[in-house]
């Protein structure tokens, strides 16, 4: 059975929906950076997610070209991610979706290296005729975050962002967010089949102890 990262990495990719505190190791993967509304019709954050699935997939199926990877083992595409912001802000203004930046993210296993996410960017780019060269290798260590499932559409996640900041304040802990510690999503529903309200997305926010 191909290696499935939703179900092998459930603290991290399955949560409860009540938040916990938890501690993120380093992972790698495939990224996109940009800055609009993600909700513009045929906009940069779209163009985005097809860069990345592109690679996502040209990589999977490597073990069917010429191109051999060492360490390669068959595995299942993980979820979609992003890491939002806005500059001068704290947190996300979900009123003010024009003036967000954003990471878009898929993991990536580790035999993924630099050689490896090279080729696939030329393989893609001969395949499709696309330019592929915005897709970026990155590693993320967020370390210590609360997360939680929110089970609803995305403009309710305040209500969930102040339960997961309220839980951990009573653990001794503070909010972290900053320019290297963001807000984050993990999108385990396609939001353009799934119903608004069966929507189940992975938020996650970086903390500190409290002083």
């Amino acid at each position: 059975m191909p290696f499935d990262f939703k179900k092998e990495y459930r603290d991290f990719c399955q949560p409860k929906a009540k938040p916990a505190i938890i501690e993120v190791p380093p992972m790698r993967f495939i990224a996109v950076e940009g800055s609009a509304d993600p909700n513009e019709e045929g906009g940069t954050y779209k163009h985005a997610l097809d860069l990345l699935y592109g690679i996502a997939y040209t990589l999977k199926m490597s073990y069917k070209t010429e191109h051999a990877i060492e360490g390669f083992y068959q595995y299942v595409v993980p979820p979609l991610e992003s890491f939002w912001w806005q500059l001068g802000a704290t947190g996300v203004d979900y009123a003010d979706k024009p003036s967000f930046n954003w990471v878009s993210a898929i993991r990536v296993p580790e035999f993924v290296g630099e050689a490896n996410f090279a080729w696939a960017i030329g393989a893609a780019s001969a395949k499709k005729g696309m330019d592929f060269s915005p897709v970026l290798l990155l590693e993320a260590d967020e370390g210590l975050c609360v997360q939680c499932m929110h089970l609803d559409p995305y403009d309710d996640e305040p209500a969930t962002v102040d339960a997961m900041h309220s839980f951990a304040e009573a653990q001794g802990y503070a909010p972290d967010l900053s320019d290297a510690r963001r807000h984050h999503e993990i999108y385990l529903t396609d939001p353009r089949k799934a119903d608004s309200a069966k929507m189940r997305t992975v938020v996650r926010h970086p903390i500190r102890k409290a002083q």
